[in-house]
């Protein structure tokens, strides 16, 4: 079973343009796309799993959507040499207090377990990085670790032990760096090797 990192799109791969779905406003975190290729080379799958309550509320459809997806999955082709290994995206909405009403929302691990059960991938060897504590405690609530990509998405800090990152990084090197690091290692979640 391969290890994965599980990337969050908006804030995190990509700049956070609320609901966007133009793949002209696609615009990558500087680095991001030799950070990714380096994890992929070292045998890490790739998944990008994003929330997308857009289209619940009705902003965009999954026809639109499906075309940023396709846009992101080629530039990322193109431009860096790396392929990811599948998108999984939560259509709702969260409830009235703004916590998830269905099981893939983040913080709720669903889509990084069914991508596990799709693609044969080791959640304990395994990384989420988000830019949200919410994408920390999915990845944590999934047996992976919870990274945080610290650029200004999380505005509310709500702590709690499954909401606490490995690490927080502000670059993608630092992020590559840490997990080519832990590969090299063997280092589990619980810090012991495997």
């Amino acid at each position: 079973m391969r290890p994965c990192l599980f990337i969050d799109k908006d804030g995190t791969l990509i700049e956070n343009v609320p609901y966007n779905v133009d793949p002209a406003q696609l615009r990558f975190m500087p680095g991001a796309g030799q950070a990714l290729a380096a994890l992929s080379s070292a045998g890490l799958a790739l998944v990008i799993v994003t929330n997308q309550s857009g289209l619940a509320r009705g902003y965009f459809t999954r026809a639109q959507f499906a075309q940023l997806q396709e846009a992101l999955l080629q530039r990322l082709r193109d431009e860096a040499g790396v392929r990811i290994d599948d998108v999984l995206l939560c259509p709702h909405e969260p409830d009235a207090q703004g916590r998830p009403a269905c099981l893939c929302r983040k913080p709720a691990p669903g889509m990084l377990i069914t991508a596990a059960r799709r693609h044969g991938l080791d959640l304990t060897r395994s990384w989420m990085v988000g830019d949200t504590l919410d994408d920390v405690e999915a990845g944590r609530r999934a047996g992976a670790r919870g990274l945080l990509f610290d650029s200004g998405g999380e505005t509310v800090w709500r702590r709690s032990p499954l909401r606490e990152p490995e690490a927080v990084f502000d670059n993608w090197a630092a992020v590559a760096a840490h997990v080519l690091d832990e590969v090299a290692t063997g280092a589990t979640p619980a810090g012991r090797s495997t």
